[in-house]
């Protein structure tokens, strides 16, 4: 196996270690990338992880995170707002990734607009947080929608859930990138770890 390089000066530059990605590489590589970066800081994180790696560290399958200790606490109040139980994985990955750097977050689940009395009805436990990740598959409004309804920053992440015209996530691009809500801020499809590290600088400001 090539030797690894590890960006181990990451977190003194931004404040956050290097992470993972565990997509395309193996076993062996991702355990080797996980244990050098544990052993420069104490803690590690891999992304995309597909199977517990058996460690000593904590696996979450719906989330795809592998964790190898925990960062010290950080102050700020980020919340994590998703459409529906199909967008779960996503949504996981943004909240565990956000624990896992020293956030606690709020979780608000099953608020998409098909129903937006349930949205409606849970203004009052977000409008006090300091940043929001807002994720949902098939048209994609839902951010739109929480945009309208708060001043913070929003972080919109679409989703691969949807119908064959939601052509794997783009409808629901396409829609938060249009959309009316001012500066709504978009991450790539599926990208709940994107959506994180941007709350991640927002918050450490």
């Amino acid at each position: 196996m090539d030797e690894l390089v590890i960006d181990t000066a990451r977190l003194n530059r931004q404040g956050f270690p290097e992470v993972v990605f565990g997509g395309g590489k193996t076993r062996e590589q991702i355990i080797a990338a996980l244990r050098s970066l544990h052993a420069a800081h104490g803690h590690a994180l891999a992304s995309g992880v597909v199977e517990d790696l058996a460690i000593g560290g904590h696996y979450d399958a719906c989330s795809r995170l592998y964790r190898l200790g925990q960062m010290p606490a950080r102050a700020g109040k980020p919340c994590v707002i998703s459409a529906g139980t199909s967008d779960q994985p996503v949504a996981e990955e943004a909240a565990q990734t956000l624990e896992f750097l020293g956030y606690t977050v709020q979780r608000i689940r099953d608020v998409g607009v098909a129903g937006i009395h349930r949205l409606l009805a849970r203004v009052d436990d977000f409008k006090d947080a300091d940043v929001l990740i807002v994720i949902a598959g098939m048209d994609g409004a839902l951010p739109s929608v929480v945009g309208g309804l708060v001043s913070q920053p929003v972080i919109a992440v679409p989703t691969s859930v949807g119908y064959g015209t939601s052509y794997g996530g783009i409808a629901a691009l396409l829609t938060m990138l249009n959309s009316c809500a001012v500066g709504v801020t978009v991450v790539n499809i599926d990208n709940g770890f994107g959506a994180a590290m941007a709350a991640a600088r927002i918050l450490q400001r």
